[in-house]
């Protein structure tokens, strides 16, 4: 039985422990201030599920869902993720990570400025681009006519292969977006971004955590995808 890592308990990386359970594998979770901080979360998940530090949620796994603010990757002990299959959610908010002049120059993308830090990873992005309610509303199993996709950008053609199919047990279908320097085009702004699994289009960031969600298949992913233009991350106020 494969075994999931989450480093970062928050509001997307309890959403994909959950459908990591769901999906018969086994979890280990890590936050920065330790497993005796996450054993309600531990029991809510059932014996699947295992609280450890950093080290053993990148050590003991066969991959690693990285879900923590963009301002403490720089944080984690070098080399915790050398060699191993990351799946990264990160997005960039300077209200919460400062700015970062490389980011709002457009000199990298987010993800490509997360890889760098990281070092010799087999990296890549998604579940940055679906609210943490959506998560798991959305799953479901492969044979489901209404199964939404969520897109993934790397480097790496055989990691891009792996973490699809990781993604495929957890409840999705995949879209490739293509290299980490494509990344941007379901970042926060775009049209793949957010509100395409908002069942009301118009829905306020206010309702972020409440509006209900829309099946969104692969064929209306691409075309978002498609559509998207160059976001000015130096404008982002939030």
């Amino acid at each position: 039985m494969p075994t999931l890592g989450i480093i970062g308990s928050g509001n997307i990386g309890s959403a994909v422990a959950r459908l990591a359970v769901a999906a018969d594998m086994n979890v280990i979770i890590a936050n920065s201030r330790g497993p005796e901080t996450l054993q309600d979360l531990i029991t809510e998940l059932g014996p699947l599920a295992q609280a450890g530090t950093v080290e053993e949620a990148a050590s003991q796994t066969d991959a690693v869902v990285l879900s923590i603010p963009l301002k403490a990757v720089k944080d984690l002990p070098e080399g915790l993720l050398a060699g191993k299959l990351v799946l990264d959610t990160s997005n960039y908010y300077p209200s919460r990570d400062g700015r970062i002049k490389e980011l709002d120059d457009s000199t990298v993308t987010t993800s490509e400025l997360v890889k760098q830090m990281l070092g010799d990873t087999r990296y890549v992005k998604v579940f940055n681009n679906i609210t943490a309610a959506h998560i798991p509303a959305l799953a479901r199993p492969d044979e489901a006519s209404d199964r939404s996709a969520l897109p993934i950008a790397g480097d790496d053609d055989a990691a891009k292969v792996q973490a699809a199919a990781i993604i495929e047990r957890l409840g999705y279908d995949t879209v490739d977006a293509g290299t980490l320097a494509d990344s941007w085009k379901f970042e926060p702004d775009t049209p793949a971004y957010g509100l395409m699994y908002f069942a009301d289009p118009n829905a306020s960031e206010q309702q972020l955590m409440s509006a209900p969600p829309s099946a969104t298949p692969a064929d209306e992913v691409r075309s978002a995808l498609d559509a998207a233009p160059r976001v000015n991350v130096a404008e982002r106020k939030f």
